[in-house]
């Protein structure tokens, strides 16, 4: 029986909770969190041992692995304390805001029998998965465009009184929902080989971002873009919805289903020319736990698998969820540098005395 502690007791604490404490190996023994309200309905509800330090929790409780469920600024730090302490990580995403700090937890992880995971839940999610397989097959041909979008109505005014509306503390439109968006990227097509056209802009808050865009660029020839907006109304939940086009069709998918447009019939896989929809009933197996959607349970199960199993090359591990870091840190500086060269040329142009458009007339007339 593997004994587990669960740090940070959130929406997300609250999920992995509920999934893994009816798995048959896992025991939840402790669980972390501040809020004293929600300590009070620990005690009085479930039998856990309750701590507000999650170094203490670790020393004392002999665990085997820890699930981490907290604003993304405090990853690092309980990472590398549980690396200390030689215990199996899953942590929600993203991995480390700090590149330096990534990448200290990488080199540190080379030494350790130690499985690893973060919580990029669409790639355990059976419609994505399968997409994935469809593309490796060659079934659209070779990639021309594709488009990773990721909308909802999570943001629908300031809240910088919370983690998410703070930038210090990992908040913001990019490392919540963007996040999601660029890992699927790279789980389906590859890490973009540059970054251009960044865009990180606000609606509603002031202090992040709620929207995110920005061009991907393959040096196979091919690109791509990611839309990103936590503050669409229009949006009951967070929406993830990706396009491909390929030399011999293209496929739009969600995390519900996919269609595919075929120029030619494709009788190996099953296709027909023209579209072809699969749903998610299709393929998805039942799961002996659900709550808000199979890929929670399926991740959870994985990395369970994993420890029991003493397999290492971890398909969610903290190496992948790096690449994604990666490239939100290079879309945070190609936003910056657009916005910089912007300022610039607004601060040329308001030193005319004459209107934009008056200026164009006369140097239209010169001319």
């Amino acid at each position: 029986m593997l004994r587990a502690g669960i740090i940070g007791f959130g929406r997300m604490g609250i999920t992995h909770f509920s999934i893994l404490n009816t798995h048959s190996s896992v025991r939840i023994v402790s669980v972390c969190e501040p809020s004293k309200t929600m300590q009070a309905l620990l005690d009085k509800y479930l039998d856990v041992e309750i701590y507000s330090d999650y170094r203490e929790m670790i020393d004392r409780c002999a665990l085997d692995f820890i699930v981490i469920s907290t604003p993304a600024d405090s990853h690092a730090d309980i990472i590398q304390y549980a690396l200390q302490n030689n215990l199996h990580v899953f942590c929600e995403k993203p991995f480390a805001l700090d590149m330096a700090e990534g990448n200290k937890i990488l080199t540190a992880i080379q030494e350790k029998p130690i499985v690893n995971q973060v919580g990029y839940v669409n790639r355990f999610n059976k419609i994505f998965s399968e997409v994935k397989n469809l593309l490796e097959s060659g079934l659209i041909g070779e990639i021309m465009q594709f488009s990773s979008e990721m909308h909802g109505s999570t943001v629908l005014k300031d809240s910088k009184s919370t983690w998410r509306g703070k930038r210090k503390t990992g908040g913001g439109c990019m490392n919540e929902f963007a996040s999601h968006c660029i890992d699927l990227v790279t789980y389906l097509i590859g890490v973009p080989d540059s970054v251009a056209g960044s865009v990180m802009q606000p609606i509603y808050s002031s202090e992040v971002e709620d929207l995110v865009s920005a061009t991907f660029l393959y040096n196979k020839g091919f690109s791509g873009r990611i839309l990103v907006n936590w503050s669409d109304q229009s949006f009951r939940a967070p929406t993830n919805i990706v396009t491909i086009f390929g030399t011999r069709g293209k496929i739009i998918a969600d995390r519900h289903a996919y269609k595919i447009y075929l120029k030619d019939d494709d009788h190996g896989n099953g296709f027909l020319k023209g579209w072809n929809t699969r749903y998610i009933t299709d393929l998805s197996d039942n799961v002996r736990f659900y709550v808000r959607g199979n890929e929670f349970t399926h991740q959870l199960d994985y990395f369970v698998n994993c420890i029991l199993q003493k397999s290492f090359d971890n398909l969610s591990s903290f190496e992948e969820a790096f690449k994604t870091d990666m490239i939100m840190n290079k879309i945070e500086v190609d936003a910056k540098a657009i916005v910089s060269q912007t300022s610039t040329m607004n601060l040329k142009t308001h030193k005319r005395s004459t209107p934009l458009w008056k200026f164009w007339q006369q140097e239209s007339r010169q001319g």
